[in-house]
C-alpha cells in the first residue's frame, strides 16, 4: 500500500485540483513509484475524502499517461517513457527559448526581477541542506517567473501538461548526481543574461539547461531499471 505525503491545501483550491495536485506530486516526488498500484479507496481515506474527487483526478491522470488501468486488476503508475521525456524536454526548450529572447529583448519589471532574486535565495538554500524535492519545486517557480514576466503564463500552463515524465527524470539526476549547484549556477547566469541584456548568453545557456538531462538518461536507466519503459512495451 502506497503512503501519500499529504500537501498543504490552498484557500482557494478546490477538493479536486487538491487531490490531483496531491497525487501528482507523490508521481513527481517518486514517493509513489513507477510501475505501483494505487487505489481510489486507499487514497480517499487517507486524505479523508469521498472517492469521487479521486476517481476524476485517476481520470484526468490518465489522460495525461501517468497513470494507467489493466481491467479486473487495478490502476497503476505509468513507468518512465524516455520518448515522452525528450517530447517534453523539446517543447520545453523551444518555448524557454522563445520566452528568455523576450525577457532580454522587453525586460522585466522590478518586482518580478526580486521575484528571481528570492528564487536564486532558497534555491542555494535548498542546495546547503541537500533537499533534492524542495529545490526541483523552485527550479519550476524559477522558471514559471519569467514566463509570468513575459506574460505567457498560457505557455507555461503548455508546459505543465507534458512535464511529469521530464520532472521524475530531472529528481533522480539530481539524487544521482547531485549535480543541484550546476543547475542553480545555471540558473544565475541566465538571470544575469536578463539583465544585463544578452541574447546570445542567455539562449546558450537555456539550451545547455534542458539538453543536459540527456546525457543522464543512459546511467538513470542502470540505476533503476525498474522505473523505465522498456523498448518492447513500446512497441506493442
Amino acid at each position: 500500500m502506497v503512503v501519500l505525503e499529504k500537501i498543504k491545501k490552498e484557500n482557494n483550491q478546490s477538493v479536486g485540483e487538491y487531490v490531483y495536485d496531491t497525487i501528482k506530486k507523490n508521481i513527481i516526488n517518486l514517493n509513489i513509484k513507477p510501475g505501483d498500484r494505487i487505489s481510489e479507496k486507499e487514497i480517499a481515506d487517507m486524505l479523508e475524502l469521498s472517492r469521487t474527487p479521486v476517481r476524476e483526478a485517476f481520470i484526468k491522470l490518465s489522460k495525461e499517461g501517468v497513470v494507467y488501468v489493466l481491467p479486473q486488476r487495478g490502476t497503476y503508475i505509468s513507468k518512465i517513457d524516455l520518448d515522452q521525456v525528450e517530447e517534453a524536454r523539446f517543447i520545453r526548450g523551444s518555448l524557454e527559448k522563445a520566452v528568455m529572447g523576450l525577457a532580454v529583448k522587453k525586460g522585466i519589471s522590478k518586482e518580478y526581477a526580486k521575484a528571481i532574486e528570492s528564487s536564486l535565495k532558497l534555491q542555494k538554500k535548498y542546495i546547503d541542506n541537500k533537499e533534492y524535492e524542495a529545490f526541483l519545486e523552485e527550479d519550476e517557480a524559477f522558471h514559471k517567473l519569467i514566463f509570468a514576466a513575459t506574460n505567457k503564463c498560457r505557455s507555461w500552463e503548455v508546459i505543465e501538461q507534458v512535464n511529469t515524465q521530464y520532472k521524475r527524470v530531472r529528481l533522480l539526476s539530481f539524487e544521482l548526481y547531485h549535480s543541484l549547484e550546476t543547475v542553480y549556477e545555471q540558473h544565475v547566469a541566465i538571470y544575469e543574461a536578463i539583465v544585463t541584456k544578452d541574447l546570445k548568453k542567455a539562449e546558450e545557456i537555456v539550451g545547455e539547461h534542458v539538453v543536459k538531462i540527456l546525457a543522464d538518461q543512459l546511467e538513470l536507466q542502470k540505476k533503476y531499471p525498474g522505473y523505465f519503459k522498456e523498448n518492447e512495451e513500446k512497441i506493442q
